[in-house]
């Protein structure tokens, strides 16, 4: 039963922090946009409340785009205070790659690339934004690189500090969630989610907590299912 135990591996997740394009609704995709001033105060309070609550935390990695390193630059200082976040990046947590309409928002995408919007809003696996990912290489990517992180720190806590669409597809897979359709997971920026990896088993333990960021504006939200009856 404990060697069992041992190969468990779970991981606290967080979203990066608010940017000027999550505030626009663009779609960021893999533009190294930096976080803006909430974003760094989101930041901030998530760290505050690691150096409260004291997680047993063994390991920290984040994807290597900036708003991610940003994000977790407070936490690393109070978790690891002598590592250095260019050492624990890792691209392959990347958020998707939208490919032309990387930047774009909505409005725009949909007088540029008509054609290709209308193929978006079926939400189809196999489907992706010109030059982009389909969803399935996304999640093929994703989960490639959690379980290769499970494998690597098996027994183990990691801090992972990624992206919403990171997130989608890690809840997806948790549920038994295909991976056409709208998003239906809530994914705010600076939430604490934390699931446990057992081989190629994942379990949500909670999910999107915003406890340490309580009194802060509300944030802007990404509702798939909304654009369908835009």
């Amino acid at each position: 039963m404990h060697s069992i135990m041992r190969c468990m591996t779970e991981l606290i997740l967080i979203r990066h922090g608010e940017t000027d394009w999550n505030r626009e609704l663009r779609f960021q995709g893999q533009v190294d946009v930096a976080l803006n001033s909430l974003g760094h105060e989101q930041s901030r309070r998530l760290a505050e409340r690691l150096a409260a609550e004291r997680p047993v935390v063994d390991h920290l990695i984040c994807s290597d785009l900036v708003r991610t390193r940003q994000t977790a630059q407070p936490s690393l200082q109070v978790l690891f205070p002598q590592a250095c976040i260019e050492t624990l990046t890792d691209s392959s947590l990347r958020e998707q790659d939208f490919g032309v309409v990387d930047g774009m928002r909505v409005d725009d995408i949909k007088a540029a690339h008509a054609d290709a919007w209308a193929r978006w809003l079926r939400f189809d696996a196999d489907s992706g934004m010109p030059g982009g990912e389909t969803t399935r290489q996304f999640h093929t990517r994703v989960m490639g690189a959690v379980r290769r992180i499970a494998q690597q720190h098996a027994g183990k806590t990691v801090l992972v500090v990624t992206h919403g669409g990171v997130l989608d597809m890690i809840w997806r897979t948790a549920h038994g969630q295909g991976l056409a359709g709208p998003r239906q997971s809530d994914i705010p920026n600076a939430g604490l989610s934390r699931v446990r990896v057992d081989g190629d088993a994942l379990q949500v333990l909670h999910w999107a907590d915003t406890r340490h960021l309580a009194d802060l504006p509300a944030q802007p939200v990404y509702d798939q299912a909304r654009l369908l009856v835009r």
